[in-house]
């Protein structure tokens, strides 16, 4: 049967907003049924505890069950591919640190991109890393660091947690803006800090959370934190920036979704996610992990994203670094 032009145009038009409405209407009861917040480090890590905390608000909140399922592995590209490939439907939720706007430079052939493959939704959390000598280390301030690694080039270790973690870059940043010469000395995680502790290496440029007992027990000294703000964690100890001017470096995390996740989904949890973050207890729970809750919106994350991987390819360019 043959339906006149304006008759099917009709019918076409109460269709569109039918379609329309059906999708409001989705994002306005979201969500339905349990959200999976997929982790690319390993369960007890600190992505893993950030998460955790983050889900279980937005849990109490919207009244579905936030899981989290941790998918480690290659750097975190093995969980950054699966959310990026999961049916863009809300359910399947990706958290967005550092080191995902690192790997973008480091890794040749990813099965995603991060900036293409992933909307940003909102940032959760920062904190800074600390760098870090023994207390009977020669140089105990970063202008006599840098005199000493001049003095003595390449007789400085410093130890990171793999190829392309903050730790490694954050060190690689500070050769190239101070021009010293120090040889990197990768570990599988937290070992790292054994190695500083045993002597293997002379410094770090350690994250916050892993070194803190250390640093408050008299084990390590901390010469500055890599933001360009003090810590209130550290409130006596200064910035790199303060001798090192436009040197920076923040541990972030916050969460992303599968490109083309409806708008009105990602708004929403942008909403709640900010929500949390102005709830003092949220802020404790943060705080005694030695960072700062993020908030901020859509746009302020994607920028973010951006910026972050511009710069850091700058580093990762310089430094010839590549995929172990």
């Amino acid at each position: 049967m043959k339906i006149p032009r304006r008759k099917f145009l009709h019918l076409a038009a109460g269709a569109a907003g039918l379609s329309a409405t059906s999708h409001s209407a989705r994002a306005q009861v979201y969500p339905v049924r349990p959200v999976r917040i997929i982790v690319a480090f390993a369960p007890g890590s600190a992505p893993d505890i950030i998460a955790r905390i983050m889900g279980q608000w937005l849990s109490e909140r919207l009244g579905q069950q936030f899981l989290v399922e941790n998918k480690p592995g290659a750097a975190g590209n093995i969980g950054a591919e699966a959310a990026a490939n999961a049916p863009p439907d809300g359910y399947t939720l990706l958290q967005v640190p550092t080191a995902f706007a690192i790997n973008a430079s480091i890794y040749d052939k990813l099965g995603f991109n991060l900036v293409r493959d992933i909307a940003p939704i909102g940032s959760i959390f920062h904190n800074s890393n600390v760098m870090e000598v023994q207390p009977s280390f020669p140089a105990q301030t970063v202008p006599e660091f840098i005199a000493y690694a001049k003095a003595n080039p390449q007789k400085i270790n410093f130890g990171s947690g793999g190829v392309g973690t903050t730790l490694h870059v954050a060190g690689e940043l500070f050769k190239m803006m101070t021009g010293i010469n120090m040889v990197h000395v990768p570990y599988r995680g937290v070992a790292a800090v054994s190695g500083l502790l045993g002597g293997d290496v002379q410094v770090m440029f350690d994250n916050m959370p892993t070194s803190i007992e250390h640093i408050r027990a008299g084990r390590l000294h901390p010469l500055a934190v890599t933001t360009t703000t003090r810590s209130e964690v550290l409130p006596d100890v200064p910035t790199i920036n303060e001798v090192v001017p436009g040197y920076e470096v923040r541990t972030w995390f916050g969460v992303g979704a599968p490109k083309n996740t409806p708008v009105k989904i990602i708004e929403k949890l942008n909403r709640e996610i900010n929500a949390g973050l102005a709830d003092p207890q949220m802020q404790a729970k943060y705080a005694n992990m030695g960072g700062t809750v993020f908030p901020g919106s859509i746009s302020d994350f994607s920028k973010l994203i951006a910026s972050e991987t511009e710069k850091w390819a700058k580093v990762v360019k310089f430094a010839g670094i590549k995929a172990e």
